[in-house]
């Protein structure tokens, strides 16, 4: 009855963004379950909410009736159990107020001992006889509406309403008096309707306090390695239409262990769209997802390092570089060295129709390798531009850079006066053969999307738009899940 609320652990996405740049209450994430996701887990999770609910023990029923004839009758109902239920046809349906989850056509098999007792002026002893008996109630409608709000960044659900409506139930005795039958059926159906809503709707109410909590105590933010988390504080409350639920989450690469801001938007707008409406999820990414990413890194200095290992280790000496640089292995014959590549300010990311580009400015150092002393001899600019692609590796966002052109420039000399246009080559070499494969074996990786373990993005389709990516996606089950499954028996 609940399997909406688990499709929200669903979402959520890569998230960075220039931090110093960007307005603290605007989010760089746009996520959006669409009718078709919401049917998805319904049909999904319905039947493992159903298996945790039963088998379904109700109060005992004692009742006194007075029979024509047989007198006052002493009638009690015990171990009512509901052992089966069957759902042919639920609907799940966001509207203004929230999501409404009707189960239509339901029924339920209950098992129960019956016992009754009376005694008469004309036989003063005590007559009783109990047995066993099964009820069929059929034409249930099981429903519920529930809100949901942003609580300082959390998610809060709202159960806004909830009921069960029963039309018909027949009941067959083992044992006992048939002419007794008639009695039992007219004294005891309306109660063990009443039994079997309050139950039901109990189950219900528990379930959703249970979720509410555990929400309440989902993290804002998301470890990414030990120096970066996403913050994944919820802006603004989520947005309701005729076909779907639109979330806007924060959305900007921070640093570990540093608290998430709590943000709120007035009045956020969702602009997420996927070519394929039929698919079961969007997430949206802003380009600042990715630049927020390299801001953050650029600041914690991970963006440097020295390169003495090439698939040409000539050029690693100055041997290599005297008919390049003459002056240089003049004054260092036969040296080797080592590359120092630092740059000098945070990749850009941009995004546009059908591309994706990346500058990135670098400062690419000389060393030479003197005994044990490190000796810098001269320092060239880089201005790189690369184009790349992005993709889904299983559950992670991923790409791959290329290089378009770059341009450089000496930024300072030790050894004199270098000529630039002898050196290209080299640097392009050492670009296309060392920087790009190091950049991509870790882009090909990728970024986790946090969807919960056990569930798989299929088939998702990306959208490179003006300053976005878009992954639209079906999701499949892929392997049984403690976190579900914990979730699930909040209804046992």
């Amino acid at each position: 009855m609940m399997p909406f609320l688990f499709l929200l652990l669903l979402a959520s996405s890569l998230i960075h963004g220039y931090a110093q740049d960007r307005p603290n209450d605007q989010s760089s994430m746009s996520l959006v379950v669409t009718q078709g996701g919401l049917d998805f887990v319904k049909e999904l999770l319905v039947n493992k909410a159903i298996s945790s609910m039963i088998p379904l023990r109700l109060p005992n029923i004692e009742k006194t009736v007075k029979i024509p004839v047989v007198g006052d009758v002493f009638m009690v109902l015990s171990n009512i159990t509901i052992y089966q239920i069957d759902v042919p046809s639920s609907n799940i349906k966001p509207g203004e107020d929230g999501i409404s989850i009707i189960a239509s056509d339901t029924s339920c098999i209950l098992r129960m001992n019956w016992y009754y007792s009376y005694s008469t002026w004309l036989m003063p002893v005590e007559i009783s006889d109990k047995g066993s008996a099964s009820v069929q109630v059929e034409d249930m409608e099981v429903g519920l509406t529930l809100g949901m709000e942003n609580q300082e960044g959390s998610l809060k659900l709202v159960l806004k309403d909830t009921g069960c409506d029963i039309k018909d139930i027949s009941i067959k005795l083992d044992g006992g008096a048939s002419w007794l039958y008639q009695g039992m059926v007219n004294a005891f159906e309306g109660q063990i309707g009443s039994r079997v809503d309050d139950a039901i709707t109990k189950k219900l109410k528990d379930g959703i306090s249970r979720l509410d909590s555990f929400f309440q105590k989902l993290p804002k933010d998301i470890s990414v390695n030990n120096n970066a988390s996403l913050n994944v504080t919820l802006v603004g409350d989520p947005l309701f239409s005729d076909s779907s639920i639109g979330f806007q989450v924060n959305g900007l690469f921070i640093e570990r262990n540093v608290e998430a801001p709590k943000y709120w938007l007035k009045n956020p707008k969702i602009s997420l769209f996927c070519t394929n409406s039929s698919k079961m999820l969007g997430i949206a990414l802003d380009e600042a997802v990715f630049n927020s990413a390299s801001s953050l890194f650029y600041n914690a200095k991970f963006m440097h390092w020295v390169v003495d290992k090439v698939p040409d280790q000539s050029i690693l000496n100055t041997a290599g570089w005297r008919f390049i640089v003459p002056q240089l292995y003049r004054k260092y014959p036969n040296h080797d060295m080592n590359l120092n590549i630092s740059l000098s300010s945070p990749p850009v990311v941009e995004f546009s129709n059908h591309k994706a580009k990346a500058n990135i400015f670098a400062d690419l150092t000389i060393d030479v390798m003197e005994g044990e002393e490190v000796i810098p001899v001269a320092c060239i600019s880089l201005v790189i531009q690369g184009s790349g692609s992005v993709k889904i590796n299983g559950n992670n966002l991923a790409g791959t850079i290329g290089l378009d052109d770059f341009a450089m420039s000496l930024k300072w000399s030790n050894i004199g006066n270098l000529r630039m246009y002898l050196i290209q080559p080299v640097v392009w070499t050492l670009i296309q053969t060392v920087a790009l494969p190091y950049a991509n074996s870790h882009l090909s990786k990728g970024f986790p999307l946090p969807i919960i373990h056990g569930f798989t993005l299929q088939n998702a389709e990306i959208i490179l738009s003006n300053s976005r990516v878009t992954v639209c996606s079906d999701v499949v089950f892929a392997e049984p899940n403690k976190l579900i499954l914990k979730s699930l028996t909040y209804f046992a």
